[in-house]
């Protein structure tokens, strides 16, 4: 194949017309052939700067370099058409992302004789799909979120209790679940208004965390007026101490009540259970003893706690 220099006129300008780089390296040598002017306006350096294949690595990103130094080394030697995207080094010391489209060329014997390609400053493209991936980033968050509070939703609440107590069940460790109520809700929507209300819902939600004093600890809003806290590896006497920490923040957050019929400050009803979950043991069962203790704290005149079924 002749060198690009000594192609008609014509077709040598037709190549230095395009966005696209074109470029030619000698396999023997391993040294540029050629690369098209174009490069110094993309990039910065001097078409002339571009001698061997080590400035071409050289002026790559180095979390790049070493993946797709070697990717087009193989792909080259077997003989295989390939593609390379990376992130190259601007004279200036910015990065561009190039996408390296590159075409194996044979002698006749079918050994390698050249790589011939393009370079395409595809920036623009990867600045869009990193804003498509963040974006699907927050999406996924917001799914998981809610709207309201800014504490996990029902959805994630369902997926970390299934996690829990699998990692439960498999590490033979305890795994606790306090369900609760701010009680007589309705009521304090109906006479403070629904703004007002949401203002206390975003109150006791950022009171529920603070009492969860491990990493570990989860809060989830499960609807309406009724929240779940998820305690990994917490026995039922550390439940309790939880439970009981969490009824006292929330009544000494002094929010009126004035329609409460049991205090004039806003309280809560808490069910509590615990378990290290064996093979025969169900996990809809044990959230429906919860559910059936918060219940049991509602009949037992609110503002109180129930650990264990009467």
């Amino acid at each position: 194949m002749s060198r690009l220099e000594d192609d008609p006129s014509v077709y040598k300008t037709l190549l230095e017309s395009t966005k696209a780089i074109p470029w030619k390296i000698d396999w023997q040598t391993l040294t540029f052939a050629y690369i098209g002017p174009q490069i110094e306006e993309l990039l910065g350096w001097a078409p002339d700067s571009w001698v061997t294949v080590e400035d071409w690595a050289a002026r790559m990103h180095e979390e790049d370099r070493e993946r797709v130094v070697n990717f087009c080394v193989s792909q080259s030697q077997a003989g295989v058409d390939h593609e390379a995207d990376y992130r190259a080094l601007t004279k200036d010391g910015r990065f561009v992302w190039i996408r390296d489209v590159v075409h194996v060329v044979r002698n006749a014997q079918g050994d390698v004789e050249a790589l011939i390609g393009f370079m395409f400053d595809i920036s623009e493209r990867k600045h869009t799909e990193q804003k498509l991936i963040d974006l699907q980033k927050e999406l996924e968050q917001l799914s998981f979120k809610d709207g309201l509070t800014g504490v996990a939703n029902r959805r994630m609440f369902d997926s970390v209790m299934e996690f829990e107590w699998l990692n439960a069940k498999r590490s033979r460790q305890p795994l606790s679940l306090i369900m609760l109520d701010i009680d007589y809700f309705k009521q304090y929507n109906d006479y403070y208004g629904h703004l007002q209300g949401d203002e206390c819902l975003k109150r006791v939600s950022h009171t529920l965390v603070e009492c969860g004093s491990r990493a570990k600890d989860f809060v989830a809003r499960f609807g309406g007026e009724e929240f779940m806290l998820v305690l990994p590896e917490s026995d039922a006497d550390a439940a309790a101490a939880v439970a009981e920490r969490c009824r006292k923040a929330v009544f000494k957050l002094q929010i009126a009540h004035a329609k409460s019929p049991i205090s004039q400050l806003l309280s809560i009803s808490l069910g509590v259970g615990s378990i290290t979950p064996g093979a025969n043991d169900q996990l809809l069962d044990f959230i429906n003893t919860v559910d059936r203790r918060l219940y049991l704290a509602k009949q037992n005149g609110r503002n109180c706690i129930v650990a264990q079924d009467n």
